[in-house]
């Protein structure tokens, strides 16, 4: 009899769990609904209004734009550009050397390479300021072309280089060494050839007579004279070490240093002194016809401007002063202010 009270016993607690666990799966449904219905958004006035008469609700197609549901893109798979700068080519030159010996001359070197005499000048730009530093010893470069090799500076560009030396940019551009690809940039502090360019001789104009005379007016200075019209040597040594050409526009001569120079015509100096373009201790003799003589690299100066000289008066004494390699005298005959080869109206040379 207790065994049977403990059968049934048992049978009711198992159906209190099961009426418990049904319970339970039903509060979590009506959970479940109540958390969707919150989540979702509130239906369109337009759409209720319709539900309420019967009406037919609108089409996907027939919905605003702004209605629309948002498109998505996927990226996740776009590579992103990636920025690159352009580095050019720097130049790439061949160049040789050549030291100076005796008895050479501009041609004469030029002729070895198969350049123009001018090219010397654009590879060696101290040359074309001071010609009389090509002396025996000296190193050159030579350029395997005739035209100059340009130093680059900053701001530089190829138009202005071109404009510079009145060469075309596609001369420039193609040639091979310059490594110039688009878009064309220059390296300052390299160099660019420059195909067929001569480089420019700087040419240092003196005081005119005019202006000479007119600052000594009422010093009792005599009126000016003009000269004979012949010209002999400044100094009484033939050893030139220089000649005239583009590149060094009058002769060089070399003694020792201290030698009397005398005025090569009679004229009135119109400069006497310090020269800062290479010249050193410089005197200008002006002689009234449209001639010059330039007398440069003295080591000692005995005129004034505005001072009246005859032919072979002495006006100095020979030096080393300046952009000089060596005790010489630079001599230069101008006319009309144009260089030209004192050979011409001396002779001997």
């Amino acid at each position: 009899m207790h065994e049977q009270k403990s059968a049934r016993q048992r049978l009711a607690g198992y159906a209190v769990l099961v009426l418990v666990a049904g319970l339970l799966g039903l509060g979590w449904r009506a959970a479940a609904n109540t958390t969707a219905q919150a989540d979702a958004p509130p239906p369109l006035q337009g759409a209720a209004d319709a539900t309420e008469t019967g009406a037919a609700l609108p089409s996907a197609d027939d919905a605003e734009p702004e209605a629309s549901a948002p498109v998505i893109e996927d990226i996740a798979f776009v590579p992103a550009a990636v920025p690159q700068t352009f580095i050019g080519q720097r130049p790439e030159h061949q160049l040789q050397t050549y030291t100076v010996e005796r008895g050479d001359t501009p041609n004469g070197i030029a002729d070895k390479f198969g350049i123009q005499a001018t090219t010397l000048l654009g590879g060696n730009p101290l040359l074309s300021q001071e010609s009389s530093l090509l002396q025996t010893g000296v190193t050159l470069i030579i350029l395997p072309i005739d035209g100059v090799l340009h130093d680059v500076q900053p701001g530089d560009t190829l138009e202005s280089i071109s404009e510079l030396y009145g060469i075309p940019v596609e001369t420039i551009i193609g040639y091979e060494p310059n490594k110039l690809e688009f878009p064309y940039r220059l390296f300052p502090e390299t160099q660019i050839m420059v195909p067929g360019a001569v480089r420019d001789i700087f040419v240092w104009t003196p005081p005119t007579l005019e202006s000479v005379r007119s600052s000594r007016e009422g010093s009792g200075v005599a009126p000016v004279i003009v000269g004979t019209g012949t010209y002999i040597y400044p100094v009484g040594s033939r050893n030139f070490s220089q000649y005239f050409w583009y590149g060094h526009p009058g002769i060089d001569i070399a003694l020792p240093e201290g030698t009397a120079v005398v005025a090569s015509d009679t004229g009135t100096v119109t400069f006497a002194g310090w020269n800062i373009y290479g010249f050193g201790n410089l005197i200008v003799v002006n002689h009234g016809n449209g001639f010059e003589t330039f007398y440069a690299h003295l080591s000692g100066i005995s005129v004034v401007p505005g001072q009246i000289v005859y032919q072979g008066n002495v006006i100095g004494s020979t030096g080393n002063t300046g952009n000089s390699s060596g005790p010489h005298i630079h001599f230069e005959i101008r006319a009309n202010g144009v260089q030209d080869n004192p050979c011409f109206y001396m002779g001997g040379c």
